[in-house]
């Protein structure tokens, strides 16, 4: 029956049916059809999914990526990230980088950053003749640092869905947040020298201060963030809030560009957004409870021990099925199925459930980048005014930077584990 669900599932999806309802749809089918099930299992699942006090850290996180956008907080920092390294060659494009992962450190989504970012990086990058292309592809691949280094929606709900610790998840994305943003910035630069893209003016220490005091109040978000948590003055779910309302306070009465006649839009947005995640979690926690029912974790392990007895092995064939799933669908719809089948076999394989969530969710980062789903990159193709075909060109020397971060973070667990193991004990 499994197999039958995933494929009538794909056709769901060949048919345009949106991501929470074709999952919805899928358990219905197997509920009512499968035999055996009680069909009152259905609501309980959907509830079950979501009665989560940890999930409450979602919409905090979506709103505070919604002040920061609306509030002006986007444009300062790209102003700091170029007086930081816009003198370096391909400036434009460390530029780029560098602004991602500070503005990870306060949306939590690769959409947000995307969407946020995108429009001004790409402009900056066109006016200063870097080939559109080439600018869009920057801007795509770095938005997948948002989902790792903190605040991190993926992390909250992988956190909920396999009982983690969610901030240790947190400070564990830091550290491979960094390499990724490292490796893309190698990549920049080789590509810039091979086609002589610009050098910019380095920027003078007065600049670099100005620029500086200008984004402090944004800069001290992820600060206050993780050294909240780290200090136990407040749980991860408490961070999301008080950042919020620090967001909203630095918008409106430090830099005074949010007005009040803009909290009505901001907040029918958060609505939207949290129920879609919301209704993907409730759906694909049916859809999961069905799976586990069918006895897929224990076939999954079965099939993954019979192909080797090396633990390496079978991270690499997790990797890829990781990678082609990612490919398919939403990364909230894959964790709320998905964690509670491979839970387990990562137990088994005495993997540590921090260092396998970091890994589990750049896995479906890189798929945000890859068709035929590919989120972020039909946002940011969308955004540049070019087709996937022409994104994708200049994207797969960022893919491959990607795919050597996931090597190194699979392989060397400390790169996720110094930190929690540091603060946390």
């Amino acid at each position: 029956m499994v197999i039958t669900l995933l494929i009538f599932m794909m056709i769901l999806f060949a048919f345009n049916i949106p991501v929470a309802f074709a999952i919805l749809f899928t358990a219905v089918c197997a509920i009512l059809f499968g035999g055996g099930y009680d069909p009152s299992i259905l609501s309980q699942r959907v509830i079950a999914g979501t009665n989560s006090f940890v999930l409450l850290t979602v919409p905090f996180f979506l709103l505070t990526g919604l002040l920061m956008n609306t509030g002006g907080i986007t444009h300062r920092i790209f102003r700091f990230a170029k007086a930081l390294v816009g003198h370096i060659r391909g400036g434009l494009g460390h530029v780029n980088i560098v602004a991602s992962i500070i503005f990870s450190g306060m949306s939590g989504a690769a959409q947000a950053d995307a969407a946020g970012l995108g429009q001004i990086e790409i402009e900056g990058m066109k006016e200063e003749g870097y080939d559109v292309g080439f600018s869009a592809a920057v801007t795509a691949a770095s938005s997948t640092i948002g989902p790792i280094i903190p605040p991190s929606i993926s992390m909250v709900v992988y956190g909920s869905m396999g009982g983690v610790s969610i901030g240790a998840l947190l400070l564990a994305g830091i550290i491979p947040g960094l390499l990724m943003g490292a490796l893309m910035m190698m990549v920049v630069y080789m590509i810039s020298k091979k086609r002589n893209y610009p050098v910019g003016k380095r920027a003078s220490l007065k600049e670099l201060t100005a620029s500086f005091k200008d984004a402090i109040w944004a800069l001290l978000a992820p600060v206050i963030l993780v050294g909240g948590i780290f200090s136990g003055n407040f749980t991860p779910t408490e961070a999301g809030a008080i950042c919020a309302v620090y967001s909203f306070i630095v918008s409106t009465f430090i830099y005074k560009e949010l007005k009040f006649k803009d909290i009505p839009l901001i907040f029918s947005q958060l609505v939207v957004s949290n129920a879609g995640i919301m209704l993907i979690i409730g759906a694909a926690s049916s859809l999961g409870y069905v799976l586990t029912m069918e006895g897929v974790p224990q076939s999954l392990a079965h099939w993954l021990t019979s192909i080797s007895d090396a633990k390496w092995v079978i991270l690499l064939v997790l990797n890829g099925a990781l990678l082609i799933v990612g490919m398919f669908l939403e990364g909230i719809a894959v964790l709320t199925i998905m964690i509670p089948i491979l839970k387990p076999l990562a137990m088994n394989l005495d993997i540590n459930l921090v260092h396998f969530g970091v890994m589990v969710v750049l896995n479906l980062m890189i798929g945000t980048l890859t068709p035929p789903l590919g989120v972020v990159s039909y946002i940011i193709s969308s955004i540049a005014k070019i087709s996937i075909v022409e994104l994708m060109k200049d994207l797969w020397p960022f893919l491959i930077a990607l795919l050597v971060a996931l090597l190194l973070i699979t392989f060397i667990p400390q790169i996720s584990l110094f930190l929690p193991n540091l603060l946390l004990n």
